[in-house]
């Protein structure tokens, strides 16, 4: 070796390269040649079990960077935990029945109600299984470990029977009923919705205040008297059957000059009325209590042959409109509920796409809802009726996939009743826990409140209600009947339902007293997706060998807490009497870079599979561990470009501690802890404070501190302070020195250890470093995670260490400062004089190691505190120094200036340590060196 070759001992290079969205590829088809996620399954056989189920994402189109952020969040978790020994197996699913894609088909030119309905079912089929394959490699390509090639589909037969059990067991506990009732529905979708399908928007809507004439006033009223009532949908006036007032309020009975009429309102908004309507001189003839007004009936302002009559109800407020409320049955829960108490028709006079029927009258005959607004508030005008109009803005609900805006209308549906089982289901919450803690409110209120569950739904991509109709009307769905068609699903299918009669669909010589003649039809509308998705737990974790019911977590967006959180806890409960869960962690939604909600049209939108080919999958797994995603989280390219800077620093520092250890066996050259070297024991310690802090981390799913903590102990213990402090040893002293092999064993067991700490976020550049080490694991995902080791006196070697670094803070700053003063270049250059106090002087003499090495200088020089001189910085906590240029030459193969450079003839560019390195290390040079 020629001596030149000697000054870059131990800068071995190493191959290491990025180009993730190549190597990604790479590596995940070697994952699958080698059927990684089996080994780690086999291997976990016998071990405590950890179940994440996972919440079907609608087979509809390529994945969102929100689908991107679950996903990834539920790899880490299943990750960790089957490293850190449990068995986790991870199932992913699909939800693949319901409107959007019968919306697909209709774009594509099919139409349902021209076809045959099995055929329709077969290309909806077709078509979700499409949407499948295209998502799941999208997910296979961000690193997602699972069972791809046996997932749990909603359309699956087993899982259809499974679901029908599931409505079996509702039905056998009595809590199925068909009722008319309003709903919310959906003329865009021609189809019924429950809450979970509902956003609201703000909406500005036409606000009227009318007067309906008193017909008979019980006594109290006289004829010429209005009942001044209010409505935010002058549409449904049409509907309209009764006037809803409070039994507690005064209403006050008045005049107001210009006007003969009189008018009644809630006395505590009569001045707020009369200001609104430009009244004036209003005067108050009388007060009466609501309950006096009970049935007083009125004028329809359009029909003359119906008459309105007043009721009591406790959903009348004060704090807007009149205390008054226009009441239609059929158009409204609340409406609903006091109709039914007072024996009124539910009226509905709109038929499924949104027009008004011709019950509505001439006027409004096949009008769009939307369009009769107008039409009313003429008809009311041109009465004299009309006292105001103006547009309200209020908050609205729509279609959350046509979003196209809805109307509450009385049908016909199946609905589950909640209110029987409530308690059950709210006491079931107690037995699970959330993260964050705040979850558990959430859905306890969310069940609190809830109305009953409409759960038909008149499209056809679905399970159908397995529900027969005998022949005087009755429903027929007993345990055998629902069993029996639970079988037949099972074999043939749902689709078997339509291909077939209701006769070739029930049990064999099956009878009942509600068909005297043997004839029966069939139900024709399905069941809500939310039921479909809801039956998971019976579909897949009761029936899969390999999972567990009850789940350990079900994790997805806080939107589920009214969705897939919601229904699967009210199906589990009625099956099972608990909670399909014995944890929820819930996410927030994805947004873009200034914080607002992602969106086609605004064109916000990112793509992962376009981050992916530019950047990586592993820039995405990393920004999901960056984020607090217990709130909505902020995203952007820019964002990515911030991420892929702290990946570079995390891959350079292990391609650093790679390239020094290439010639380290650790079987052969490895150190005990007590025979290490005094910084090298420092950080084996805080090696194991990260491994323990970040395994807790893991452990409550605090994903955000495990990036902090990365990024700081990397940059900052790592890279700012041990990294420098090497290069002087690992480069520099002899290959088999103890002050090198002990560096180099903090080195490798570092490597080892945050390859196996940061599998779960990065298992692609992880397994990448682990093929470098000499580890029995051909794959890091089938090591176990890192143990926490202790050390005897280790409490009190970090005691010392951290009063050194707040020193070595000090010193840091004074050089900077000479370096913007020019009086330095590179550190090394530098000659410190450290003025210390007794207690400070007798850390450094503790020590035991080179002082001037970890301070990165090439002349210390330490006094006491007493011997400061006046050109020194001073600081508070008994330290002072002073920096100045180092005496002598630079040698160039540590870079040390000294004034022993030279003095080995055989080696003039060198300093006497490092030729005496080089004479040992590399006997053969020193002629060389002496010729020359």
């Amino acid at each position: 070796m020629r001596v030149k070759e000697t000054l870059n001992l131990g800068k071995t290079k190493f191959p290491m390269r990025g180009n993730l969205p190549v190597k990604e590829v790479e590596r995940q088809n070697i994952w699958s040649e080698n059927k990684v996620y089996e080994q780690r399954q086999k291997l976990n056989e016998g071990k405590p079990t950890f179940v994440l189920h996972d919440g079907p994402p609608y087979a509809n189109g390529n994945i969102h960077i929100g689908h991107a952020l679950n996903k990834i969040t539920k790899d880490i978790i299943v990750r960790y935990k089957s490293m850190s020994g449990f068995r986790a197996p991870y199932v992913p699913g699909w939800d693949t029945h319901g409107l959007p894609i019968e919306q697909q088909l209709t774009k594509m030119g099919y139409d349902r109600k021209k076809m045959n309905t099995s055929d329709f079912r077969d290309l909806c089929r077709k078509y979700a299984l499409e949407q499948v394959d295209k998502q799941r490699e999208d997910f296979k390509r961000l690193g997602v470990a699972g069972e791809w090639n046996n997932p749990y589909l909603t359309l699956q037969k087993e899982y259809e029977a499974a679901q029908v059990r599931v409505f079996g067991a509702f039905a056998k506990r009595g809590l199925l009923y068909r009722g008319k009732k309003p709903v919310f529905w959906s003329w865009s979708s021609e189809s019924a919705l429950a809450e979970a399908e509902v956003d609201y928007k703000d909406v500005t809507s036409p606000s009227a205040f009318y007067g309906e004439q008193v017909v008979d006033g019980k006594g109290v009223l006289d004829d010429n008297t209005y009942m001044v009532v209010w409505t935010t949908t002058p549409w449904t006036i049409p509907g309209s059957e009764g006037i809803t007032i409070d039994a507690t309020f005064d209403y006050a009975v008045v005049t107001h000059s210009g006007d003969d009429r009189k008018f009644v309102l809630a006395a505590e908004l009569v001045n707020k009325c009369a200001e609104l309507f430009e009244w004036e001189d209003v005067k108050i003839l009388k007060t009466v209590k609501g309950k006096d007004l009970d049935r007083v009936t009125a004028q329809h302002p359009f029909f003359p042959e119906k008459k309105l009559v007043t009721m009591l109800g406790d959903f009348v407020t004060l704090d807007a409109g009149t205390g008054l409320v226009h009441t239609a049955p059929g158009f409204g829960e609340d409406d609903y509920y006091v109709g039914k108490q007072y024996g009124l028709d539910i009226f509905v006079p709109v038929n499924d796409q949104g027009y008004l029927t011709k019950e509505a009258g001439p006027d409004f005959e096949g009008v769009f809802y939307d369009d009769a607004n107008q039409i009313s508030l003429d008809k009311l005008k041109d009465q004299g009726l009309l006292l105001k109009y103006m547009p309200i803005k209020h908050s609205y609900p729509f279609d959350w996939r046509t979003k196209k805006p809805i109307i509450f209308r009385a049908t016909d549906q199946w609905f589950a009743s909640v209110d029987k089982i409530r308690d059950e289901i709210l006491s079931a919450i107690d037995d699970v826990k959330f993260y964050p803690s705040w979850g558990k409110v959430r859905l306890h209120n969310m069940i609190k409140d809830r109305g009953d569950w409409v759960i038909s739904r008149q499209r056809v991509w679905g399970v159908p209600l397995p529900i027969f109709y005998g022949e005087d009307g009755t429903a027929i769905m007993t345990e055998e009947t629902i069993n029996h068609v639970a079988d037949l699903f099972a074999e043939h299918g749902s689709n078997v339902w339509f291909d077939r009669e209701a006769k070739d669909l029930l049990p064999e010589g099956f009878t009942s007293e509600h068909s005297p003649n043997g004839k029966f039809t069939k139900e024709n509308d399905i069941m809500d997706v939310w039921f479909d998705s809801g039956s998971s737990h019976q579909a897949v974790l009761a029936e899969r060998e390999n999972l567990t019911y009850p789940s350990d977590m079900y994790m997805e967006g806080s939107d589920q807490y009214r969705g897939w959180f919601n229904s699967s806890l009210i199906t589990s409960v009625a099956v099972s009497g608990h909670a399909p869960y014995k944890s929820i962690l819930s996410q927030g939604f994805t947004l873009d870079g200034e914080g607002r909600k992602m969106s086609k049209s605004i064109g916000n939108t990112i793509e992962p599979n376009k981050v992916v080919k530019q950047m990586g999958a592993e820039i995405i797994r990393l920004w999901v561990m960056s984020v607090d995603s217990s709130a909505d989280v902020r995203v952007s390219m820019e964002i990515f470009k911030q991420v892929s800077e702290s990946y570079r620093k995390f891959r350079n520092t292990m391609r650093f501690l790679l390239a020094n250890t290439t010639d380290f066996d650790p079987e052969k050259d490895s150190l005990k802890y007590d025979d290490l070297e005094s910084v090298d024991k420092f950080m084996l310690v805080k090696l194991n404070e990260f491994v323990e802090s970040t395994e807790k981390h893991f452990d409550n799913y605090e994903f955000l501190d495990i990036y902090k903590q990365l990024m700081n102990f990397v940059t900052t213990e790592l890279s700012a302070f041990y990294m420098n402090v090497a290069k002087d040893v690992v480069y520099i002293d002899g290959a088999n020195s103890k002050t090198r092999r002990s560096m180099q064993t903090v080195f490798y067991k570092v490597l080892v250890t945050m390859t196996k700490l940061l599998t779960p976020v990065l298992p692609h550049t992880t397994e990448e470093i682990w093929q470098y080490l000499k580890e029995p694991e051909e794959f890091v995902q089938l090591a176990e995670m890192p143990q926490v080791d202790h050390y005897e006196g280790e409490e009190e070697l970090l005691k010392k260490w951290d009063s050194f670094m707040e020193i070595r803070t000090h010193v840091l700053k004074g050089l900077e400062e000479a370096r913007n003063e020019k009086l330095i270049g590179k550190s090394l250059e530098a000659r410190l004089d450290l003025y210390l106090s007794q207690s400070n002087q007798d850390v450094l003499n503790s020590m035991d190691g080179n002082v001037r090495q970890w301070l990165e200088v090439s002349d210390l020089h330490v006094s006491s505190l007493e011997e400061t001189p006046a050109d020194a910085e001073k600081f508070n906590d008994g330290v002072a120094l002073k920096v100045s240029k180092a005496a002598g030459e630079v040698c160039q193969r540590c870079r040390m200036t000294t004034q022993d450079v030279g003095s080995d003839v055989a080696y003039p560019q060198l300093c006497a340590r490092c030729a005496h390195i080089v004479r040992e290390e590399f006997p053969e040079t020193v002629n060389e060196g002496l010729e020359k």
